[in-house]
């Protein structure tokens, strides 16, 4: 009776990142490594979906990515929040004055035209 073998996490990313980049047909790539052809999909499927086994580095760069970017998130909520309200102060002021155009209070008289007026 044959003894089942054990791939170590770094062969089987090896195994699929050789599949994958067309370098190798499916059949070859199993005679070469004497894996069944159901392995080799069953590797690429969990390759795919990120949990190829053994690596837990990847997992805990994943979850900090996720802290990190829902962080931001929460950030980005709260100065659309206070831009909101920003916004509706400042439109409910400028309805006050009647008008929501900048006004020119401050420019000086207007000239007659010419240059030395």
């Amino acid at each position: 009776m044959r003894k089942q073998r054990s791939f170590s996490p770094q062969f089987r990313r090896q195994v699929i990142e050789e599949l994958l980049s067309g370098v190798s047909t499916p059949a070859q790539i199993c005679r070469r490594h004497e894996i069944s052809s159901g392995l080799l999909y069953y590797w690429k499927r969990h390759y795919g979906q990120g949990d190829l086994g053994g690596d837990g580095k990847r997992e805990a760069a994943l979850e900090e990515r996720i802290r990190q970017l829902e962080q931001m998130l929460g950030k980005a909520c709260l100065e659309n929040e206070f831009l909101k309200k920003a916004l509706q102060r400042t439109l409910g002021a400028s309805k006050k004055s009647g008008s929501s155009l900048p006004t020119t209070e401050t420019c000086s008289k207007p000239s007659r035209g010419g240059v030395g007026s």
